[in-house]
């Protein structure tokens, strides 16, 4: 909230605050599927047409989680990524996949509404979420430009064919965003971003069973290393 803002926009961003306070907590405990916007209005101490200012049904609740989430997970990446030196590609990349768990881990409820099963009846309007919601792989895209650029990407061993429909997708995907990284790359990028949310969301949901691994911390690591290297990006 800039310096110059007024004291209603500081107390709407104030109640907006509070509302997306009260519905993770909501999230956490009831799921996503049981929010309700009067729920949240009885734990904020105001009746419910008062809250209908701020989110109008419980759609409008939950793309106001959905982005909210989007935007604390976007932001942890950030800080992780930015703290490491700019030409260590590889130092990058792990940044930026612990952070990604390490939120995940905190965070599960959200996690899951960002990344898990559909909510049923809801569908997250593409104008509020998009932009947030293409902050990680926005990261990811960066590095492995950047890695191209420098000319450290390891080749793909061995290299398979890509389909004429698919080199069709990454051309127009790479327009898109800009990028100078051949198909190959990308696609190779494309992988490492299904792989790390795969990943991550295997240990959140429980997938593995309880105990099939002992040590989560050293699975993770072992798997970051390996799509690091399947990325091409080179070792330190």
């Amino acid at each position: 909230m800039p310096d110059s803002a007024t004291p209603r926009q500081r107390a709407r961003a104030q109640t907006l605050a509070d509302i997306t306070r009260i519905g993770r907590s909501h999230l956490a405990t009831e799921g996503a599927a049981a929010l309700s916007v009067r729920a949240v209005a009885r734990d904020l101490g105001v009746v419910s047409s008062a809250i209908y200012r701020y989110v109008r049904s419980r759609d409008d609740l939950l793309t106001l989680l959905v982005v909210d989430g989007y935007d604390e997970l976007g932001d942890a990446v950030d800080a992780a990524e930015g703290a490491v030196a700019r030409d260590d590609l590889r130092g990058r990349f792990l940044a930026i996949g612990r952070a990604v768990r390490a939120w995940a881990l905190r965070e599960p409820a959200t996690y899951a509404l960002l990344f898990g099963s559909p909510v049923p009846g809801y569908q997250a309007p593409a104008e509020r979420t998009t932009g947030p919601g293409t902050r990680v792989i926005g990261a990811l895209v960066r590095v492995w430009e950047d890695a191209y650029v420098a000319g450290v990407v390891e080749a793909a061993v061995p290299a398979p064919r890509i389909p004429r429909a698919l080199a069709t997708d990454a051309r127009r995907v790479r327009k898109e965003l800009d990028l100078t990284a051949p198909d190959d790359l990308l696609l190779r990028g494309v992988l490492g971003w299904a792989a790390l949310f795969g990943c991550v969301s295997f240990e959140v949901f429980g997938q593995y069973g309880a105990d099939t691994f002992s040590a989560p911390n050293d699975l993770f690591e072992h798997q970051l290393e390996l799509l690091a290297s399947t990325m091409g990006l080179p070792a330190a």
